[in-house]
């Protein structure tokens, strides 16, 4: 469930009417998703506002709108040039006059955007953080008629968030040149921390914030052992032949030779990293969203904004470095309603790896702080044994409605849950024993009776608890830490050296006072199961087809995606409810009055066309 944390006065019947109108107008939706009319009334009543909108939940119509309603210019600052034009193209085709001002524009299109920035006749303009901090770009916009200042992405603002980008702080500066225009930041991605420090930033002034839930409900997440990663991509592949989907990888070179191995297996997939020169980035990016390929093999520099929305599954090979960048990747699956699958692929080994690389990459003491803390909570989630969508929700500050959710692998084969005080007890008394704080690797030594140099020159090798433990591997008492550590058992502190304390009811375990029990995973448990969540399909699959290869025509002539034209949700509707008028046409959920102008009689005649050889 969302939050709204401040309420602001309800629009006007006057207001209320003229948004929705250019709601049916543009969009062709006759309702708002939550949050979405509340935000609108409070960034057109001029009050700075934050809006925290899980992907999906509609965030870019919440600047959008404001900015037909307000009229003037409205400045969208946004992190890559790839989103600007995605939602530039999307824009235009809704009869929205939108434009991008990048180093990329000639000097012919860039005269040509800044005489209708000056006239009015632009509605938003989108540029990145450093172009709207230069001199130059702020004397242009002295002239323009500015009404709106919308930041995209605004987590990048905080370092305590994830992506931080020290361009973003910039911004703040910015925003005091034009203190009588209103601000409205958005991200999909903000712990309750990020949301204070994103207002502190921006010198946000008695902000109405608003956060819708966080919960997904059609997406289904998995955590895989990682065994034989390649093996078992091409095998869930297999099953998911002809859908569209992004692999996530942790290195330029993986991105590379997992595209190469799968298209040798019949799977054409193409790599996207940074290291890649702009041309190329984007004519993969290009390919990906005209559906000419279905799999892309990317590092974390793919996928921020983009808006594609028949993304099937998102597939991490390797360990995310925190939840919130995990979190975001994985909302690229399934924008538009439909089901779709979120897989990642975990070990150990990979979480040490990422560990190591943090350790090395880090700029400060304090940065290499809070990023391995990030980790360790995304190892959390790799490992813990309960609702996998309720960890997330209770991540990001909100409070699940059930514990089961049946879409996640934990929720759809449980563990087992069995008496663990023995071994518990062991543990316990073991960091009784200790006269300081120790990790996870040390205790777990000393239980298993390890005469190594540190334990021998501390003598913990005369401690009572000394091989109490020894009949046990190091993953199992490892695992069962963590258990502890999740039932409050336990209390881990420390983010570059963790180090294990006993909480309340640990010392409550050592005196016999309480029992503990274990999860235990059940081993029939499928690693990827073999049938996916069914995908709606509609009542007439060959309209349906017809349909997509008029949008593909269109698509193809416009230079454009398909998806912009229509969406997949759309095509289905038509091919369900059949429309042969103009006006039954105009009732289909996202036409719109602009789109129906556009391309309504093409997809008229082409329903006309199968109805009557289906009457014949």
């Amino acid at each position: 469930m969302g939050i709204s944390l401040t309420v602001p006065k309800q629009q006007d019947n006057k207001q209320h009417q003229t948004t929705v109108s250019l709601l049916r107008k543009y969009w062709g939706y006759s309702a708002f998703l939550p949050h979405q009319e509340a935000i609108i009334a409070s960034v057109t009543e001029g009050r700075d506002t934050l809006a925290i909108m899980a992907t999906g939940g509609g965030k870019s119509l919440c600047y959008q709108l404001p900015a037909l309603y307000l009229g003037g210019l409205t400045v969208v600052i946004s992190p890559l040039i790839a989103l600007m034009k995605d939602q530039v193209d999307a824009l235009n085709a809704r009869g929205i006059p939108a434009a991008t001002y990048n180093s990329t524009l000639d000097y012919r299109e860039r005269t040509r955007i800044e005489k209708e920035m000056k006239t009015g006749n632009l509605r938003l303009l989108f540029v990145s953080p450093e172009k709207c901090v230069q001199s130059n770009f702020l004397d242009l916009l002295a002239s323009s008629p500015v009404r709106l200042i919308a930041i995209d992405e605004a987590h990048c603002i905080s370092e305590w968030g994830h992506n931080f980008r020290p361009e973003y702080r910039e911004l703040a500066q910015f925003r005091k040149l034009f203190p009588h225009v209103p601000v409205i930041a958005l991200t999909a991605t903000a712990t309750p921390e990020v949301r204070k420090d994103i207002c502190r930033q921006l010198g946000l002034v008695q902000v109405q914030e608003f956060v819708g839930s966080f919960n997904r409900k059609n997406l289904t997440y998995r955590v895989v052992p990682k065994k034989n990663p390649l093996v078992q991509l091409t095998e869930f592949l297999r099953r998911h032949k002809n859908e569209a989907g992004i692999i996530y990888c942790m290195s330029k070179k993986e991105t590379e030779d997992i595209a190469y191995e799968l298209s040798k297996k019949g799977f054409p997939a193409l790599a996207y990293h940074a290291g890649l020169s702009r041309p190329v980035r984007d004519s993969v990016q290009d390919a990906f969203l005209k559906n000419q390929t279905r799999i892309i093999c990317a590092t974390v520099a793919f996928g921020m904004g983009i808006d594609k929305p028949d993304v099937r599954f998102v597939i991490h090979y390797d360990l995310p470095k925190t939840i919130e960048s995990y979190y975001q990747e994985t909302g690229r699956a399934g924008r538009d309603g439909q089901p779709a699958e979120c897989i990642l692929f975990y070990s150990r080994g990979d979480y040490a790896r990422v560990r190591s690389m943090l350790e090395h990459d880090q700029a400060s003491e304090r940065s290499t702080r809070i990023a391995l803390k990030k980790l360790r909570e995304m190892l959390d989630y790799c490992e813990t044994t309960g609702c996998r969508r309720a960890f997330l929700l209770s991540y990001f500050g909100e409070t699940p409605t059930t514990g089961n959710c049946g879409q996640c692998d934990n929720c759809d084969h449980p563990s087992v849950s069995v008496d663990g005080t023995k071994q518990a007890q062991l543990i316990a008394e073991c960091i009784q024993q200790l006269p300081s704080h120790f990790g996870t690797e040390l205790i777990s030594e000393v239980l298993r009776g390890k005469k190594t140099a540190k334990i021998k020159s501390y003598h913990f090798d005369q401690l009572p608890a000394f091989a109490t433990g020894k009949q046990y591997s190091k993953e199992q008492i490892r695992t069962w830490i963590n258990d502890m550590v999740r039932q409050d058992f336990l209390i881990r502190t420390g983010d570059k050296y963790p180090v294990i304390s006993l909480g309340v009811n640990g010392r409550n375990l050592v005196s016999g006072k309480c029992q503990v029990m274990f999860s235990v995973p059940k081993d029939n448990a499928p690693a990827i199961p073999e049938s996916a969540i069914p995908i709606v399909q509609t009542e007439n699959e060959v309209l349906f087809q017809r349909l997509k290869e008029i949008r593909s025509t269109i698509a193809r002539k416009n230079c454009i995606p398909p998806y912009v034209v229509f969406p997949d949700r759309c095509l289905r509707e038509m091919a369900r409810t059949q429309p042969t008028s103009r006006a039954q046409f105009a009732t289909i959920s996202g036409v719109g009055t602009i789109k129906q102008e556009k391309y309504g009689e093409v997809f008229l005649e082409t329903i006309r066309s199968y109805c009557s050889q289906q009457a014949e």
